[in-house]
């Protein structure tokens, strides 16, 4: 009996092979483009699962709002990990790191520039799940100069994991011994250890300073332990340990900020949601954000609901052309029961045929994914495992939904009445079927804007007034390691034609500047005058070579000796933070240090554009952590080869790592994963809108044979082609302005709420819905006027030959 079916259902499909293959790929497409979202959030909501304890696993931020201030970062003081553990016996364990940006490690003669080094606590493996594959966790890192490095870089500088015992040279100055190897930390996590150096000889790990935040800290609490409960034992910890200090520097406690809307905190974040939640700038990697995997999972809906009503829509209107083949069968003796069996069979097979096609094009486009998210996504056998049962459900319940139709509605109908032909119908007809093209249309329109929106976003970033001039500046790193001969190589740099401004910096303005410093308004510190504010390490080129501009007074000057350690430059933001309209003698007392603030320079927006423009102030000195070049000339290439050749010539930096950037490519990186998310969600609407118009392509072939007479005698009658276009068009277009005034609120909705990720974004304004709605229109036309055209060229005299 089954076969029977399955041969019934494969003449069938063959017979109509165009509409098979329109409505089977419809499916697959949105199949496929729903499990490449799939991989992709899955992979998103992973992180940190490998940790076996990352239930009872949170790291502590700070949150600071003193006196109009604001701050908050991941870093807490030294001691605050071990009173957690002391005072509260809830807290397990802790572990604090001090990252670094970078590591230098010789290699032979040529010294390499690596990141992912920290120094840490050995409790680091007791938290984390970091499997050794050489060594003893338990005294790995307890003594000084001890260092773990990952399985990756032990086969890089060993060729080997059994290193044990080893000695690598770091940072022109240190040896240290090679204690363990670990297994590579898997991609999903918000951590990466290539270098963890013992925490044992670092100083700072005792300071028992409790305003200076230099350790990033994790704690691991006892089962049953809430976060609510953690939070509280922070709040105490604050108030306990740091409440006089805080009262020392800035004039007020605990109590006295509350009072004037301030708050001096710190706040526990889970480990799994660190990668997601965080807002904070200065992540060790660049993070995820949850409300782009709400994006992506409404859009992975979107296109799965796109390609069933297509497959639904198709199928019911195929199946409306079957109904003489019910009455045939009914009178040949068929019962009702074989005949709902035969149409669930052909639909149910049919989108079985979609869900094969729909794997094959997933493991196709998955390199194209993984290149626009920088991940390295695969179908494996644990991913089908939980995979495909979904996907089968979904396509046996589409299946059912789409041969519901034929199978309940059409089995039902009297012999007599359908050989008579009184139950054709045409595309007008069925008020359902026109519901989900209407919802077709929205579904296409929301995602249009959603593309539009984005891509302006991005545009506006790229394109906004920074306050800084970022193009054709040359950015020199690793240049602290040039030590007392800096000066001299940024000298002899200047020398070089086409350098035209250069600087030594410790901090640029695509950095995140976690350099906040406290200064008062008076030397007193009285309640209310004291404000931490960021602080920037800057030479006297630094203005001018970066293209900033002064909003009044002066720029340091060589010339003028008092302003090394004597003078400051603010912000207009720190100006008005301040609460200064002028410079003229205004002071700022930091320490025992009284500064004269001798110029406010124009804004410039440092970090991204997700937050507005924080205040800042540049202080005077000679940093040599980072030089920037303003280069103007073609030959760009010779111009840093020429850089790099003064770089090595300079006593002890032969074979030292020579790394250069641009200050528009760093620019750039801030923002890479709204430009992955937006390249992503463009391609995933481009196949969404592909999907609805190959079901307008079926509809309109299903809608031309329906009116195949009705079109023969309008011809006859003396209407042209145009007309008749325009009268199977029409149908359409009044759909699609249906659909506009669905989606149009509800685009804005869903696109504004993303844009208040960003404190600098366009308005949504109406051109955006009318180019979108202009493009579903010339999309759905361009789809039909083929198919439209062709039917209305036909001759009169074959449409009308059987009447």
């Amino acid at each position: 009996m089954f076969r029977y079916y399955y041969k019934i259902a494969i003449r069938n499909l063959w017979r109509n092979k165009g509409f098979s293959a329109i409505t089977i790929f419809g499916l697959a497409i949105g199949l496929a483009t729903c499990l490449l979202i799939t991989l992709f959030v899955t992979d998103e909501l992973r992180y940190e699962y490998f940790n076996d304890k990352a239930d009872r696993i949170y790291r502590i931020n700070a949150d600071f709002l003193v006196n109009g201030g604001a701050f908050k970062e991941r870093n807490t003081p030294a001691q605050f990990g071990p009173v957690l553990q002391q005072d509260y016996p809830q807290i397990e364990k802790y572990v604090r790191f001090l990252q670094e940006e970078h590591i230098l490690v010789k290699k032979g003669q040529e010294t390499l520039m690596e990141n992912n080094a920290c120094f840490a606590d050995s409790s680091v493996f007791d938290i984390f799940s970091l499997h050794m594959i050489a060594g003893n966790p338990v005294t790995a890192l307890r003594n000084p100069f001890s260092m773990v490095i990952s399985e990756r870089m032990a086969k890089k500088y060993f060729n080997s994991t059994d290193v044990v015992g080893k000695i690598l040279n770091t940072d022109n100055i240190n040896q240290y011994t090679v204690t363990g190897v670990i297994k590579d930390v898997p991609p999903q996590s918000h951590l990466h250890f290539d270098f963890i150096r013992a925490m044992a000889q670092e100083e700072y790990s005792r300071e028992t300073q409790w305003m200076a935040d230099n350790f990033v800290t994790y704690v691991q609490v006892r089962p049953g332990t809430t976060q609510a409960q953690l939070d509280r034992y922070l709040q105490q910890a604050t108030k306990k340990y740091m409440e006089n200090d805080l009262k020392k520097m800035t004039g007020s406690d605990l109590a006295d900020l509350e009072k004037k809307g301030g708050y001096f905190r710190y706040q526990s974040i889970p480990l799994k949601k660190i990668h997601l939640y965080s807002d904070l700038t200065n992540e060790a990697e660049p993070s995820g954000n949850i409300q782009y995997i709400y994006i992506f999972i409404i859009t992975a809906i979107i296109i799965l609901l796109i390609a069933c009503v297509n497959f639904m829509n198709l199928s019911t209107a195929r199946s409306a052309g079957r109904a003489k083949e019910v009455g045939l069968r009914k009178v040949m003796g068929s019962q009702r029961s074989s005949l709902i069996i035969q149409f669930l069979a052909e639909s149910i097979l049919t989108s079985c045929c979609a869900m094969i096609i729909a794997i094959a094009l997933t493991a196709l486009l998955i390199p194209y994914l993984n290149e626009l998210s920088g991940k390295s996504l695969s179908i494996t056998v644990a991913s089908l495992a939980w995979v495909l049962p979904l996907l089968l459900l979904i396509v046996i319940i589409v299946g059912l939904m789409a041969g519901s139709y034929p199978a309940f509605f059409l089995s039902s109908f009297e012999p007599v009445k359908v050989l008579k032909g009184k139950l054709s119908s045409g595309f007008k007809s069925s008020w359902l079927r026109n519901s989900l093209v209407i919802f077709q249309f929205a579904a296409a329109i929301l995602l249009i804007v959603g593309t539009l929106v984005i891509y302006n976003q991005l545009s506006y970033i790229h394109n906004k007034q920074l306050g800084y001039n970022r193009q054709q500046v040359l950015v020199i790193e690793n240049t602290q390691a040039l030590w007392i001969h800096a000066k001299g190589f940024r000298d002899d740099v200047l020398k070089i034609p086409g350098i035209t401004a250069g600087t030594m910096t410790n901090t640029l303005p695509t950095d995140i500047n976690m350099n906040t410093n406290i200064y008062s308004k008076d030397a007193a510190r009285s309640p209310g005058q004291v404000v931490g504010i960021p602080e920037w390490h800057v030479d006297a080129d630094y203005i001018p070579t970066l293209g900033m501009q002064m909003a009044s007074g002066r720029n340091f000057s060589p010339d003028m000796p008092t302003d090394t350690g004597s003078a400051l430059i603010i912000n207009e933001t720190a100006a008005r933070l301040l609460g200064f309209t002028d410079i003229t003698d205004k002071y700022l007392y930091s320490g025992n240090s009284k500064m004269k603030i001798i110029g406010i320079l124009k804004d410039f927006n440092s970090g991204t554009l997700r937050s507005k423009t924080p205040p800042a102030v540049l202080k005077l000195g000679e940093y040599t952590g980072t030089m920037a070049f303003r280069v103007n000339t073609t030959n760009i290439q010779q111009v840093i080869n020429r850089i790099a050749a003064l770089y090595h010539a300079r006593p002890a930096m032969q074979g030292q790592p020579f790394r250069y950037t641009f200050l528009d490519d760093n620019f750039n990186r801030l923002y890479q994963a709204e430009e992955r998310t937006g390249k992503i969600f463009i391609s995933f609407a481009v196949l969404a809108i592909l999907i609805a118009s190959l079901g307008v392509f079926g509809l309109i072939t299903y809608a031309a044979e329906q009116r195949t007479k009705e079109i023969g005698i309008r011809k006859v009658l003396g209407a042209s082609v145009s007309g008749i276009v325009a009268m199977l068009s029409a149908d359409f277009l009044k759909l699609i302005a249906l659909a506009a005034v669905i989606a149009t609120p509800l685009a804005w909705l869903l696109m504004n709420k993303w844009l208040q990720n960003f404190a600098y974004r366009i308005n949504i304004n109406w051109a955006i819905f009318a180019v979108s709605i202009f493009l579903m229109a010339l999309i759905t036309m361009l789809t039909i006027s083929f198919k439209a055209i062709r039917a209305a060229m036909v001759n009169p005299v074959k449409s009308l030959r059987s009447e």
